[in-house]
């Protein structure tokens, strides 16, 4: 089902050791499985909190510990451990995302909803070193993805919902509301920086 690398493998079984977890497990969690916004998880959990559905295998020292929803995403899935310039952390690669529908973004509708993000969101969030793209248009949804100082800014609610929602409902009788489906959590350029 899934494997872990032997790097990976050791980097758990030092930081088992590092923060005395030698009796627990690493859990496995996927939200969003099947979905271009799929996020992956690992923490460590007492194994004497499985549940009764979860899947147990063997990383090797240890249980990897999968909850009956994440496991169908995690077939030949692989647990790695990865450094580059950007840093170094764990990584779950599956081989074969599932196939997801190509946005039709030729629609009267996206084509509207593009107008307004290029003539009049993108130049006001750009001052803030942010951008926003349109990557679906769907049931009168119009789901975007932001960027740049937008992604990971503590006022990105505010953002969306009285400035971008505001403007593209106005422009597009047709579209009744906005998603954001951008991983906030991975921003790391916010305009708004605390003083020090």
């Amino acid at each position: 089902m899934i494997k872990i690398t032997e790097i990976a493998r050791e980097k758990v079984l030092a930081a088992m050791e590092a923060e005395k977890r030698e009796r627990q497990a690493l859990r496995v969690t996927v939200k969003n499985g099947g979905t271009v916004n799929v996020q992956y998880g690992l923490m460590f959990d007492e194994e004497a909190k499985k549940e009764p559905n979860d899947a147990v295998v063997d990383g090797g020292g240890f249980n990897l510990l999968i909850d009956a929803k994440s496991v169908p995403f995690l077939e030949e899935a692989t647990v790695d451990y990865v450094s580059n310039l950007n840093g170094s952390g764990f990584k779950i690669t599956t081989p074969a995302a599932p196939e997801l529908p190509t946005p039709d973004l030729s629609t009267p509708e996206a084509q509207a909803v593009q107008k307004v993000i290029i003539e009049k969101i993108n130049p006001g969030v750009a001052s803030h070193g942010g951008n926003v793209t349109l990557v679906d248009v769907k049931d009168g949804m119009a789901y975007l993805r932001l960027g740049g100082g937008c992604q990971g800014c503590g006022m990105v609610d505010v953002t969306l919902k009285q400035g971008i929602e505001v403007m593209i409902k106005e422009s597009v009788p047709a579209i009744k509301g906005v998603l954001d489906i951008t991983d906030h959590a991975g921003g790391s350029n916010p305009y708004y920086q605390p003083s020090k």
